[in-house]
């Protein structure tokens, strides 16, 4: 959107940074990590749902394979819409609130995430449990979408660095709490 990089660069209008330079200054920054805890928190239990869900509810609802992995595949089907939702109500908060409205919008949906697992964990019957992992699931993909909403922010001219260290904490999230499940 700034023109030619190359252009840019020999003009001296944009900085020549090394990629080496660029995540050393994202990983160093206090908020990366904040992220990358938040995203272990909402893409590394998106993970762990899709490994565990068709088991638990094979085991705790007495469903077939193929039937417990159906119930279990409607956790994925959120994503189609729900993580551009998260990205969507950010959106709407920052316009409304500037950043504030960007974190209160990731507050919630990770509370809401992590009040509606509890329910879901202890739910006694099958109709319930689905109902309520589709909920679940969606605050879960919209904590995604929301993360992605905020991490532009954190420090624009390593965004790209910090983006990956974000990301790679979601799968660190899904080793964690897979390592729960043993």
């Amino acid at each position: 959107p700034k023109g030619n990089y190359a252009d840019l660069k020999k003009h001296g209008v944009m900085p020549e940074v090394s990629a080496a330079a660029s995540f050393r200054s994202g990983a160093i920054n206090f908020n990366t990590w904040i992220l990358f805890i938040q995203y272990a928190c909402c893409f590394g239990v998106e993970l762990t749902m899709n490994n565990a869900a068709a088991l638990y509810f094979k085991d705790e609802f007495g469903q077939s394979t193929e039937s417990a992995a159906a119930i279990a595949s409607i956790f994925g089907w959120m994503n189609l819409f729900a993580r551009g939702l998260g990205g969507f109500f950010s959106d709407i908060a920052n316009a409304k609130m500037g950043m504030r409205g960007r974190l209160w919008t990731q507050t919630i949906f990770l509370a809401c995430e992590g009040a509606l697992v509890l329910i879901f964990a202890n739910s006694n019957s099958l109709g319930g449990a689905i109902v309520i992992m589709i909920f679940f699931s969606l605050f879960v993909q919209a904590a995604e979408g929301s993360s992605y909403g905020i991490v532009p922010y954190v420090d624009p001219p390593n965004t790209g660095s910090i983006s990956g260290i974000v990301g790679a904490g979601g799968n660190t999230g899904a080793v964690g709490f897979g390592m729960g499940f043993r």
